[in-house]
């Protein structure tokens, strides 16, 4: 067991030596113009934005070519999300040798995101590639790991992650432990079966330890963020993770919400949920991931996941009915007693950038932005609610 624990520390530090240095401001220097994200954390993953920018695509603001991070911050976002994966060689294949979402990507990302006083959420899926609720692959470099040993390079890597960041003045404000973990996470040891949680459990609580491991002599403390997609597994999911899977110590209950997948048709009953988890649990609540087409056309050939049949109730496909719905959603998780809401990749635009299913962007109709990368009346919505 010690020689694989050494062999995947090996790794974990070979990544991180090779990241550049970088000595950004710590977001106590910089004054926010947005309530802080303490009280309210409106935030946006802008994940691709570094891989979109590399591969032609351009972002403006009234007329004028702007940064997209420095666009956000200026419409009211306090937070940016970031997904991290653990060695993502396969993106490489894809772009000339260039990866994203690694590491050094990812640092790149929250300098920019703390250079302009926004807080963090470092989103850990622990693997190559996605995860989601239909995968969640092991990363390569832990395959055939039993679970004992898997929990140590869990606890390892996002320890060493962590320290890392610290060292560039880049700690992440909040810490995701997984990304969509419905059925657990690094399958298949941690897959849920036959209704036993503890190996998920057992996972967890070793991401959970490094967090706080690393919270005793650290500035900032990151928050620690469980995440489960659509409100109607959210009760069920948070009772299975506290009394079966035994993971009690985590700050968050994070949810990610998108009407065309969900069975919650009212608002209302969004609201009634995050009141109910956090009466129930203790816990915070935040919709970590969410979304609302603003047409049904597509910008290039890569077909958009929503498509013309995928509008809301009430709310049509325009901006102004995208903007509606997100000021809607954000007023329903504030009176549930949340305290964020994060849209996932409102700067996917369509650019040259390639992944496993296109070219351009499967996203470009949910975007804050037009076709031709102007903002669109709906990034708005971060300016909601005004005062709290």
């Amino acid at each position: 067991m010690e020689r694989l624990i050494r062999i995947v520390l090996a790794g974990v530090f070979l990544v991180l030596s090779s990241c550049k240095d970088s000595n950004p401001q710590e977001p106590d220097q910089i004054q926010p113009e947005t309530p802080s994200w303490k009280t309210f954390s409106k935030g946006v993953d802008l994940s691709y934005v570094n891989e979109i920018e590399d591969f032609g695509g351009v972002y403006s603001d009234s007329g004028e070519v702007r940064d997209p991070f420095r666009i956000f911050h200026d419409h009211g976002a306090n937070t940016v999300r970031v997904r991290l994966w653990h060695n993502p060689q396969w993106v490489g294949e894809l772009t000339g040798g260039a990866l994203y979402s690694d590491l050094a990507d990812v640092e790149k990302t929250i300098t920019r995101a703390k250079a302009l006083g926004m807080a963090v959420n470092l989103d850990i899926h622990y693997s190559d590639t996605w995860a989601d609720p239909s995968h969640q692959e092991t990363p390569e470099a832990w395959n055939g790991l039993a679970l004992e040993t898997l929990c140590d390079s869990v606890y390892n890597y996002t320890l060493a992650v962590l320290q890392h960041l610290a060292m560039k003045g880049l700690t992440p404000e909040m810490v995701q432990i997984g990304n969509e973990t419905n059925s657990g996470m690094l399958y298949p040891v941690g897959k849920v079966e036959n209704d036993n949680w503890i190996p998920f459990g057992t996972l967890l609580n070793a991401g959970i330890k490094a967090v706080r491991d690393f919270s005793v002599n650290a500035k900032i403390k990151p928050l620690i963020i469980l995440h489960v997609a659509q409100f109607q597994n959210s009760r069920w999911w948070i009772d299975q993770v506290i009394h079966a899977g035994k993971v009690t110590d985590f700050d968050i209950l994070g949810i990610s919400h998108y009407a065309k997948w969900s069975t919650i048709s009212q608002l209302s009953q969004i609201t009634a949920i995050t009141r109910e988890i956090r009466t129930s649990f203790g816990k915070r609540v935040m919709v970590v991931e969410t979304a609302c087409p603003w047409t049904g056309e597509d910008a290039d050939q890569y077909p958009n996941i929503f498509g013309p049949s995928d509008s809301i109730a009430g709310y049509p496909l325009t901006p102004e009915g995208q903007m509606n719905y997100l000021n809607a959603l954000t007023r329903a998780v504030l009176d549930g007693g949340a305290t964020g809401c994060m849209y996932w990749e409102p700067a996917w635009i369509t650019s040259s950038m390639k992944d496993n299913w296109g070219t351009g962007s499967a996203w470009d109709n949910c975007s804050l932005f037009d076709f031709q990368g102007r903002t669109l009346i709906s990034i708005e919505y971060l300016q909601m609610p005004a005062s709290f």
